[in-house]
């Protein structure tokens, strides 16, 4: 039990995670910041927070957790402004997406405090944002990835797991940079290709009448692209490196099934697919099916 949870970013994932905390009760008390009034009183209305922060530093003074929930591309200086008031004992976790960067800020800004700090990324969201969305089974069943580093306090690691395995999640740890390249691979670059996708639709005279016949096949496969452009801009920014180099190997992927196409090659056409039908029929997701 925590006596009081310190919300940095009161959003969808922020949101979602206090209102899994409360409805587990594991928490007494949150205390939630962010830069619009707005999102804070939402906030506080919805009982997602039971009291307005002044400022970052204001939610993390006299919090036993800390959860900071913002773009990846201000976290640094979300810990510059909480660095100074985390109590000795404050377990410091993050949800971003992207996490060799999120070390990096990490080491630039808490000082001494860097070893209370285990960034996680739990594999959750919505298309949506905002705290109006944020839902307490968020969490359920899904995936949480945390990357250590040999400076993290072993004992807040413990809690950090124990916390996420409270709220119904699935634990696995790895390394920031393997996690970064996994994520480029099975994240980022499917996100990528979404919206690269949309505005190839976009930029064709007939697209209006094409969206008309669009289907199911359709509707799943852009679904992603309705993500928050904030939100992936700062990803892709983040990642860039990986990211980039995803987007080459799938290139080589399209080439490879384009000249199949150019040259009337049916037998090379259905190996490549089938190949791609065969790992996709294998695939599951955390464990279960994945139609």
């Amino acid at each position: 039990m925590f006596e009081q949870l310190g919300l940095v970013g009161c959003g969808l994932m922020g949101g979602s995670f206090a209102l899994a905390l409360k409805r587990a009760g594991l928490v007494k008390k949150v205390v939630g910041f962010s830069p619009s009034q707005a999102t804070t009183s939402r906030a506080l209305h919805m009982g997602v927070i039971d009291q307005v922060a002044t400022s970052a530093s204001h939610a993390a003074s006299g919090s036993d957790l800390v959860l900071v929930a913002v773009p990846v591309s201000v976290t640094q200086l979300s810990f510059q402004a909480i660095a100074q008031e985390l109590s000795n004992n404050c377990l410091v976790m993050d949800v971003g997406s992207t996490k060799s960067d999120v070390l990096l800020a990490a080491n630039a800004a808490l000082g001494d405090k860097l070893a209370q700090f285990v960034p996680a990324h739990p594999i959750a969201g919505k298309e949506v944002s905002g705290v109006e969305h944020a839902d307490p089974d968020l969490y359920t069943a899904c995936q949480v990835i945390l990357t250590p580093t040999d400076r993290t306090n072993a004992t807040l690691l413990k809690q950090a797991t124990a916390v996420w395995q409270a709220l119904g999640c699935k634990v696995r740890q790895m390394t920031a940079a393997d996690h970064d390249a996994a994520f480029a691979a099975v994240s980022h670059l499917p996100h990528l290709l979404a919206f690269a996708f949309m505005q190839s639709i976009a930029s064709q005279q007939q697209s209006a009448a094409f969206l008309e016949l669009a289907g199911p096949g359709f509707r799943d496969f852009t679904r992603i692209a309705a993500g928050d452009p904030k939100v992936w801009r700062a990803i892709f920014l983040a990642n860039a490196t990986e990211v980039l180099a995803q987007s080459q190997n799938f290139r080589s992927s399209l080439e490879a099934l384009e000249r199949a196409v150019l040259e009337g090659d049916s037998a090379a056409i259905e190996t490549l697919v089938s190949q791609a039908n065969q790992l996709r029929s294998q695939w599951t997701l955390n464990g279960s099916s994945s139609k």
